[in-house]
C-alpha cells in the first residue's frame, strides 16, 4: 500500500452532500474485480454525456482544463455514503486521488480508504469553504498542502487548518500498512500470549 506522509496537490470541489458511492462509480462500470481499470469509471454519470458512453462532458469540474491534474477532492457531508463498494475507493485513487477534504464521510468507505492509502480528512463546511474561495481565486496557482504527521491543511500562509484522525488510522497511512500488516507488527506479543496460553491449557496440544 502507498505510504502517506505529505501531499502537495491541485483540488476540486464538488461541493454536494449525500455523494454516494454509486456516484462515484456506477454499478455498469464494475466489470472486473481487481483493482485496476477502475479510473476511466469515476463519476462516469458526470464526466461523461451519456449513461455507458465516453464523450466528455466539457462541465463536469474534473473535466477542466485547470483541473486535469486534480489529486485533492473538495466536497460536502456524508461523501462516500450508499452502498459499501470498495471499488469507489479503487476508482478515485486509480484516476489519481489521494486525499478526499469532506464535512464527513459513509463510515464503510471512510475505513476502505484507510485501507487503501487513500486519506479521508474531515474539516468544518466554513473551513470547507475558505479552502473552496483559494481554490477558485486562481486555479492556476491552485495548490493544497496536506502534512498528515502534523495533522495539517495548509492553502496559504494565513490558511492552516487542524484536523483529526485515529493514531491507528494515521499510522497505517505513513508507514503504507493494511489492517493484516498493523497487526503483525505485534507477531511477537501474539506468540508470546500463544504460547503461554498452550501452557495454561495443555491439552490443547
Amino acid at each position: 500500500m502507498d505510504k502517506f506522509t505529505q501531499h502537495l496537490g491541485v483540488a476540486a470541489a464538488l461541493l454536494q452532500a449525500n455523494i454516494d458511492t454509486d456516484v462515484i462509480i456506477p454499478s455498469r462500470e464494475m466489470k472486473r474485480v481487481s483493482k485496476q481499470g477502475l479510473g476511466d469509471g469515476l463519476f462516469a454519470n458526470r464526466r461523461y454525456t451519456l449513461p455507458g458512453s465516453r464523450e466528455i462532458n466539457p462541465n463536469f469540474v474534473l473535466n477542466k482544463p485547470e483541473y486535469a491534474n486534480t489529486s485533492i477532492l473538495l466536497s460536502g457531508a456524508n461523501f462516500g455514503c450508499g452502498s459499501s463498494r470498495e471499488h469507489a475507493v479503487w476508482a478515485l485513487k486509480e484516476y489519481g486521488i489521494r486525499a478526499i477534504i469532506a464535512e464527513g464521510f459513509g463510515s464503510i468507505f471512510y475505513n476502505n480508504c484507510i485501507r487503501n492509502g487513500l486519506l479521508p480528512l474531515v474539516l468544518s463546511e466554513k473551513e470547507i469553504a475558505a479552502l473552496t474561495d483559494f481554490v477558485w481565486s486562481d486555479p492556476q496557482s491552485n495548490r493544497i498542502h496536506i502534512d498528515l504527521e502534523k495533522q495539517q491543511v495548509t492553502a496559504s500562509p494565513g490558511q492552516i487548518f487542524d484536523f483529526a484522525i485515529k493514531p491507528e488510522q494515521k499510522e497505517m497511512l505513513i508507514h503504507g500498512l493494511d489492517a493484516i500488516a498493523l497487526t503483525m507488527k505485534l507477531n511477537a506479543e501474539i506468540s508470546a500470549f500463544q504460547q503461554q496460553y498452550l501452557k495454561t491449557y495443555t491439552w490443547l496440544n
